[in-house]
């Protein structure tokens, strides 16, 4: 299968955590290996957990601080949307690479991603895009090794083939030394639901307040899924379709309806 030609290519990178986050940094490193043409939108402030929402009751403001680097103060969203439509309104980007995330993004979290957000906007706006997350486990340090050594890659093999219309790429990178990673795995979308444990507490004032509490345990889960295979050690390759219609339901409705 041919290699996808990057001569010429535009890159936008943009995240949820906001223009200061070291995964972003990671991000444009591995874009700059792709292309000199790397432009940088993202959120003022973290914007994590705000899933594809856009701010339409008051102005939005774009702001730039350094070449080809921009911020929004609104959400994901805003960021892809402002930086397609408008700033690179004359030649549109190639592709855009989103994150790279602090956490996860595997089961039910790309619901509420806006690292997901990002790609899903631009799916939508016709460009491709790829979503890019490093798992976090208990209290090993943070590192971005794996996404840096195995990140230009991920993207390079995914370009190479063509997608359908709606379809955005879900990466998701392990929390193992870059040694240990044990391979590049292409599987289904998982389950694995945030928030079903809130923890309640008192505040000085004796008022009510509550933590959204952790994941539940992804110790069965089947092997062919995003959650198994990043908990094992693997990078997880994920297309996710943005058609939410279930045809097989359709069908059954219409008949109960006609």
């Amino acid at each position: 299968m041919a290699e996808f030609d990057f001569t010429g290519a535009r890159i936008l990178v943009s995240n949820d955590d906001g223009i200061h986050a070291a995964g972003l940094g990671v991000l444009e490193k591995i874009a700059r290996t792709l292309t000199e043409d790397v432009w940088v939108v993202a959120p003022e402030q973290e914007q994590s957990g705000a899933s594809h929402s856009l701010t339409m009751h008051r102005p939005l403001r774009l702001k730039q601080v350094g070449d080809r680097r921009y911020t929004v103060d609104g959400t994901p969203t805003d960021c892809v949307l402002l930086a397609i439509n408008h700033l690179l309104a004359d030649r549109k980007p190639t592709l855009v690479l989103s994150g790279v995330n602090h956490g996860n993004n595997i089961g039910e979290d790309i619901t509420y991603s806006g690292t997901i957000a990002c790609a899903m906007e631009a799916t939508l706006l016709g460009v491709r895009a790829i979503a890019f997350s490093q798992r976090i486990e208990g209290d090993r340090p943070l590192s971005w090794d794996v996404a840096e050594r195995f990140g230009p890659e991920v993207v390079r093999k995914a370009m190479s083939v063509d997608w359908p219309r709606h379809v955005l790429v879900n990466v998701n990178f392990p929390a193992v030394a870059p040694e240990e990673v044990t391979g590049i795995q292409v599987v289904r979308h998982g389950n694995r639901k945030i928030g079903d444990e809130l923890d309640e507490r008192i505040d000085p004032r004796g008022r009510r307040y509550f933590w959204i509490g952790p994941v539940r345990g992804e110790a069965e889960v089947p092997a062919d899924t995003d959650v198994h295979v990043v908990s094992h050690g693997g990078i997880s390759v994920t297309p996710i379709y943005l058609d939410l219609t279930h045809y097989a339901a359709m069908d059954r409705l219409r008949e109960a309806f006609a």
